[in-house]
């Protein structure tokens, strides 16, 4: 890798990347694209949508495969978990204080970041999406106030695929059989006419919802249908994961069923029979 000028390549990234490249080249078969969207040089923040906690590792592999050793936004006790979290704090990625008085750090971090010249991702939903059928949900503001405060570029990146590698919800995967992932970075989203607005919340919600309009707008492309008249809001929709999995643990108990339906059948004839059938 040849990053820009800014964009640090610690020892330690490198040591991730070259364990992490040949398990996500084997579990993946990938289908890029938009690459010339991403900048040369210069600080930008990449934006993906999020379905599976393997999209982290498939966002990363696309952007550090094109030169880009991006930074993540990651929540604070990621890096609380014992050696785990020292990777993370020497790979160089940003910890995330919500709800706490140390929030405001976590942007002052990654401004800094950007304006060494870095590229910093974000899930701008905060976490795996609950929309029931994986469409972007309603974006936290704070990938807003980070781009109109630097005014770097916006790359939007919508994926695709990584939910079956990894399911929703899931921490391991459940298939050693690679399996198509779509990966598309589109042109960065304008928010110049933003600029000079007051930063306040009318026009932080503006810039996220373009953000988000424009991340669901390529992720419909991919996946050739059209995103639902309305945009999931967990805060009053809910929170769909409970249901989801005691969905998937119904389908994995039929898939059983189905599969040892045979021999039950064979066990019954076995039963039934009686001493003059033999």
């Amino acid at each position: 890798m040849k990053p820009a000028p800014g964009r640090s390549y610690p020892p330690m990234y490198r040591a991730v990347a070259t364990l992490l490249r040949p398990v996500l080249t084997l579990s993946t078969r990938r289908h890029w694209a938009g690459a010339e969207n991403l900048p040369a040089t210069g600080g930008f923040i990449a934006v993906a949508n999020h379905v599976t906690n393997f999209d982290p590792l498939t966002f990363a592999h696309f952007l550090v495969d094109h030169d880009v050793p991006v930074k993540f936004l990651a929540k604070k006790e990621l890096f609380g978990i014992p050696f785990f979290g020292w990777i993370l704090t020497k790979v160089g990625h940003i910890p995330v204080h919500r709800g706490t008085a140390r929030a405001a750090d976590s942007l002052k971090d990654a401004q800094d970041a950007l304006e060494r010249g870095e590229c910093v991702a974000i899930f701008p939903e905060g976490t795996l999406t609950h929309d029931p059928a994986a469409w972007p949900m309603k974006g936290k503001t704070g990938v807003a106030r980070l781009a109109l405060a630097t005014r770097v570029p916006v790359v939007p990146i919508a994926q695709w695929g990584a939910h079956r590698v990894v399911p929703r919800f899931a921490s391991l995967p459940h298939t050693l059989v690679p399996q198509r992932v779509d990966v598309v970075a589109g042109p960065p989203v304008d928010l110049s006419d933003l600029y000079e607005l007051p930063i306040d919340a009318t026009t932080l919600r503006l810039a996220t919802d373009r953000i988000m309009m424009r991340l669901t707008d390529q992720l419909a492309e991919l996946r050739g249908e059209a995103p639902p008249d309305r945009v999931w809001d967990r805060s009053v929709d809910g929170d769909t994961k409970a249901e989801y999995l005691a969905e998937r643990a119904a389908a994995r108990r039929e898939q059983t069923r189905r599969r040892l339906e045979p021999l039950n059948r064979l066990a019954r004839r076995g039963t039934a029979s009686t001493p003059s059938d033999r």
